[in-house]
């Protein structure tokens, strides 16, 4: 996908170019998502976001809605622009999964305030937790979102790690989810990428 730079309705493809476009390159933005994608235990996953993916579900969104009026398109770049990392960060979207809609209200319930319990653990560093939702309010008191907006700001050293291929581990310790993995070479490969941008 053409990359000119910071998102705006210039540089996005018209409905009827992007319709061309993704019969050709659908498969691989499917491929590019699944790289960035982490399954925490059975019923969270983390989907790290870049300008390349954040591009394309904006572009999807335009498409679906079938939105070509500038205000529509503003109002998609302002939704999903915020997520493109910038200088030492991850940015990504949490998605909590449920298919069973009264198993889902239930665990909803036990889950507030599990975004800010996702952390990152770059090898020989001190964990960093995600700074969750600063978009909008995703939960109450009583029930939590099933898709929940993070950013993980690491330090210099930190990004310097990764990149030379240091383990990076993903987890979450909220009461109710204890769970953690250590991310795949090739996804961290890609996240690597991330802290290129200034």
């Amino acid at each position: 996908m053409p990359r000119p730079g910071q998102i705006s309705p210039e540089n996005l493809m018209s409905l009827e170019a992007y319709a061309k476009w993704r019969k050709v390159h659908q498969p691989e933005m499917v491929a590019l998502r699944q790289l960035r994608s982490v399954q925490l235990g059975e019923h969270l996953r983390v989907q790290f976001e870049n300008e390349a993916t954040v591009r394309y579900q904006i572009q999807e969104m335009l498409r679906i809605e079938k939105i070509f009026e500038e205000d529509g398109i503003l109002q998609e770049i302002a939704a999903y622009a915020p997520l493109v990392p910038t200088g030492h960060q991850w940015r990504a979207t949490l998605l909590l999964g449920y298919p069973d809609a009264q198993e889902r209200q239930r665990e909803l319930a036990k889950l507030v305030g599990v975004a800010s319990r996702v952390f990152v653990e770059v090898e020989g560093h001190p964990r960093v937790y995600a700074i969750a939702d600063e978009d909008l309010v995703r939960e109450t008191a009583t029930k939590t979102s099933a898709v929940h907006f993070l950013r993980f700001e690491l330090d210099a050293a930190m990004a310097a790690f990764v990149q030379a291929g240091a383990g990076v581990r993903l987890g979450c310790d909220h009461t109710h989810y204890p769970a953690h993995t250590d991310m795949a070479a090739p996804t961290l490969a890609s996240l690597a990428g991330d802290f290129n941008r200034a």
